[in-house]
């Protein structure tokens, strides 16, 4: 595996996140009969079959604010955390005022379209996308944490992915019930960082949300679980 962009990022978030685009195990179309791919289970959907079932609680107090300042620097490596990601998920990387801003660069087979996207500044085409999106993870758990733990949630590598931006505004802050990729290649990956994530931060599913994780992992019953990122406190200094 390359690490993109050239980006001095720990190895161990490449692998436990933009890697997946090389691990991918299957197209795992929400049609598919369960089973469908060789059935059985792997580490993802075991996850996914141990986290939580509870309600939507009410999205009434969700903030962005509530999640800190969008994109600190909370792994105090002097970049904030959307060049981070820009850093390992482009390809072609170039920069404005030395290493940390990105200026340029080719998002390669964007993972939730399919297709090759150039990032410029200022005009991008690329997002940088919360798996889980903060509106969802506030109705199942982060309203009830303190603020270091939800400022860790919103910059953990684990929870990021550079993406097509037009793709990316039809899915608002949907579950997998909801919303998965267009791109059909790369749902079985999509859905086992979204339980990665929420396994790791301890946030519950609803059941229609459990049931679909649970049908498209199981056409990919090779599907590994993503691991790694920052820790699930952020620095003191940006509580």
């Amino acid at each position: 595996m390359r690490l993109r962009g050239g980006a001095v990022v720990a190895a161990v978030l490449v692998l436990s996140v933009t890697g997946c685009k090389e691990q991918t195990t299957g197209s795992a179309d929400p049609g598919q009969s369960a089973g469908a791919g060789g059935g059985g289970g792997g580490a993802a959907l075991a996850a996914a079959e141990s986290l939580m079932v509870k309600g939507r609680a009410p999205k009434t107090g969700y903030d962005r604010d509530r999640f800190g300042t969008p994109w600190a620097d909370t792994d105090s490596n002097d970049c904030d955390t959307r060049d981070d990601i820009l850093k390992r998920d482009l390809e072609e990387v170039k920069f404005t005022g030395g290493t940390c801003k990105v200026a340029y660069g080719i998002l390669e087979s964007d993972p939730y379209s399919g297709k090759d996207v150039t990032y410029r500044r200022g005009r991008s085409k690329v997002d940088i996308d919360h798996v889980v999106a903060l509106s969802d993870a506030w109705q199942k758990g982060a309203k009830y944490w303190d603020a270091g733990k939800r400022i860790a949630l919103a910059n953990d590598p684990l929870n990021l992915l550079a993406v097509d931006a037009s793709t990316n505004r039809s899915k608002g802050d949907g579950d997998t019930a909801t919303w998965l990729p267009p791109n059909k290649g790369y749902r079985c990956t999509y859905v086992a960082a979204q339980v990665a994530v929420k396994k790791k931060y301890g946030l519950w599913v609803t059941a229609a949300e459990k049931s679909a994780m649970e049908k498209v992992l199981s056409g990919c019953p090779g599907q590994k679980l993503p691991s790694g990122g920052n820790p699930t406190e952020a620095p003191a200094r940006f509580h």
